[in-house]
């Protein structure tokens, strides 16, 4: 399965970079719309990347319509702790589009008020606002690999090939 990370003003670099390593580790397309609170240059970003930089497919945008205007044609389902509909209650589909906002504010209300059906939420105890982003990212691409089996991704480890 193919999917697409859409980061939305990402403030962090330390959690751009996570999302960056997993988005390298399973083939997930990266999408960052600006303005980034970084400079793509930055060491921390660079670092939490590690050297998975080369196996990345990243996009840069100048606003959210413009990504939009590209992929009209395109499945979006929105991340917010105000969604109605959990991560696990969607049916992802091949290239779809997960995004995320920016760590202090989310998306913006607007744009999830047009887009309630395909709104998501990751559930949590009362009284916690938030999980950080990258591991946000993290649990939504992995729930949507997990339904197509894995596809295209090494399922099985070195240990299993030892002899006890």
């Amino acid at each position: 399965m193919k999917l697409n990370v859409v980061l939305v003003e990402p403030e962090i670099p330390q959690n751009t970079g996570n999302i960056a390593r997993t988005c390298a580790a399973t083939g997930t397309n990266l999408h960052l719309v600006k303005p980034l609170g970084f400079s793509v240059d930055d060491r921390y970003l660079k670092r939490a990347g590690l050297d998975y930089w080369n196996e990345l497919n990243i996009q840069y945008y100048d606003n959210f319509e413009e990504l939009l205007k590209k992929y009209y044609s395109c499945k979006f389902y929105y991340s917010s702790t105000k969604a109605l509909n959990t991560y696990t209650d969607v049916k992802y589909e091949d290239d779809c589009f997960l995004v995320f906002g920016k760590e202090t504010a989310g998306l913006p209300e607007e744009l999830l008020k047009k887009n309630r059906e395909q709104c998501i939420r990751i559930p949590m105890r009362e009284g916690i606002r938030s999980l950080n982003l990258s591991n946000s990212v993290a649990v939504v691409v992995y729930e949507a690999l997990r339904q197509s089996g894995f596809e295209g991704m090494k399922n099985q480890g070195e240990l299993a090939r030892l002899k006890w």
